[in-house]
């Protein structure tokens, strides 16, 4: 049998009770991630099946963009250096393996799960500016969107797999 989802699984230790489910969330995400990548060869990680975007871009953007989010929730704004990530996201680098994705990725996690950790909930409906054009948020609306953006690319990564798996199935290059 296999083990239950993350939010089944109990309290993340140290996040606060109404952020759970956003901790819950990342941690699947990771899991669900690592299970996708570790057999992928750095070729299929970035092949771009029918027009999609590859694996490797979504689990970068899943990474970046939490990033980016967590840091607006801090009421910081972007740093040069997570501008110029988000400009690469999208450029394939055959050099990066599943190894090196999901270090990435779980660096970011647990980075995002610390600052969760450190969150006081009574700042959670503080207003919260995100972007060049300043737009309305809250902490707890950036730390959602944040979760459930990375749950979005994260099933993305997973129906490219699919239409990877599906094509090499069918004699296609593996």
């Amino acid at each position: 049998m296999t083990k239950p989802e993350a939010w089944l699984r109990g309290p993340i230790d140290g996040v606060p009770p109404l952020l759970q489910p956003v901790a819950h969330s990342l941690v699947q995400c990771r899991e669900e991630l690592e299970a996708l990548l570790a057999p992928m060869t750095p070729e299929e990680i970035w092949r771009v099946p029918a027009g999609r975007a590859s694996v490797g871009f979504h689990i970068r953007h899943a990474a970046g963009s939490l990033d980016r989010l967590f840091t607006y929730a801090r009421g910081a704004t972007l740093s040069d250096a997570q501008l110029q990530v988000l400009k690469q996201e999208s450029d394939p680098d055959p050099d990066l393996t599943s190894t090196d994705l999901l270090a990435a990725f779980d660096a970011t996690v647990e980075r995002s799960l610390d600052q969760l950790r450190s969150t006081n909930e009574s700042t959670l409906t503080d207003v919260r500016l995100v972007g060049r054009a300043k737009l309305p948020s809250t902490v707890i609306g950036l730390l959602f969107h944040a979760a459930e953006h990375t749950q979005r690319h994260a099933g993305q990564a997973a129906a490219v797999r699919k239409m990877l798996d599906a094509h090499r199935a069918e004699g296609g290059p593996r």
